[in-house]
């Protein structure tokens, strides 16, 4: 009883920590959506929805690899530096035509994901320490191959960046029918039903028979993939290859859309929708800091709040 003869409400957190990490994604969504409309100037505009529609690719993109990744109880911290790698290969190789650039850059990306996942499937190393490897040696190389920034000028990747079909950009196309490819490989596939059998308990996985050093190769091939399309995509957006910034942090951004929606640190399960929705939600908190005027490093603060939240929020569930 309260102090004025009230029965006291009391939160059942067994009940309370389950809910919020099901569905605290998409609240926060709803009300970032609510403030903007409220408190930002022209939010409810096509032009607004188109540009944040497009800024939310590369992060949904890498995303979607890094659910795949921390559902085997692995990370990638290296997915930025292959996007540099791979805007790097779209830059020197141009001159064989856009198609070959392309190709050449998603085989960039796919060879630095199976570095990473020979790594820790068949050396045994630390996924934190491989990617950080790459992450690292990944951004050393692009440098090497393209120190500086260059200007990209051929008409095909101009048109891949900023051309549409019925009104929807191109970027906006990939990236939801990439979703709906990893939709169907992580619910409709024998593949997909490993990925969570591994990170649920890799070495149950192992006496059962399950391919686990093979699946976890791919897994790994496929983020690296995934990154390569996302430095692709990002170039062809900005019209230039800059392998010092282009994903550059954005690994974090990534790791933070999966947690926030719902996918576990420690593997086990994958939730496609909710890193789909953590990706919207990263982009719209940066989008209005921006909008409101605050310095980019509060962008950072924020984005760390959100992140031990969902970290928080999955330990208590883990708990039950």
């Amino acid at each position: 009883m309260t102090a004025i003869g009230m029965p006291a409400v009391r939160v059942d957190r067994t009940r309370a920590v389950p809910w919020l990490q099901e569905y605290g994604v998409y609240i926060g969504v709803a009300a970032l959506l609510v403030f903007n409309l409220v408190f930002t100037p022209h939010f409810l505009s096509l032009e607004n929805f188109r540009t944040q529609a497009v800024q939310v690719t590369p992060v949904l993109i890498l995303s979607l690899g890094m659910a795949l990744v921390i559902a085997t109880g692995g990370i990638d911290l290296s997915v930025g530096s292959v996007m540099a790698l791979s805007a790097a290969m779209i830059s020197l190789y141009l001159g064989y035509g856009p198609v070959v650039a392309v190709l050449v850059a998603l085989v960039a990306g796919a060879a630095a994901g199976a570095v990473n996942g020979a790594l820790v499937a068949f050396a045994g190393v630390q996924a934190i320490v491989a990617t950080l490897a790459m992450m690292i040696g990944g951004r050393g190389l692009s440098l090497v191959l393209l120190p500086q920034l260059d200007g990209i000028r051929n008409p095909g990747i101009r048109e891949l960046g900023a051309g549409e079909a019925l009104g929807v950009p191109y970027l906006v196309w990939i990236s939801a029918v990439l979703v709906a490819v990893v939709v169907f490989v992580v619910r409709r596939t024998v593949f997909g039903r490993r990925i969570v059998a591994i990170g649920g308990n890799r070495r149950a996985g192992e006496l059962s028979g399950l391919p686990v050093r093979r699946t976890l190769l791919v897994v790994y091939v496929l983020c690296g993939l995934l990154a390569a399309v996302a430095g692709v995509l990002a170039t062809a957006r900005l019209q230039a290859s800059d392998p010092n910034s282009i994903g550059r942090l954005i690994e974090l951004s990534a790791i933070t859309a999966v947690v926030v929606g719902g996918t576990p640190l420690q593997g086990g399960r994958v939730r496609i929708a909710g890193t789909v929705a953590g990706a919207v939600l990263m982009q719209l908190l940066v989008s209005t800091l921006i909008k409101h005027d605050l310095p980019p490093s509060w962008t950072q603060i924020a984005q760390t709040a959100v992140i031990i939240a969902a970290v928080y929020v999955a330990r208590e569930r883990g708990r039950k």
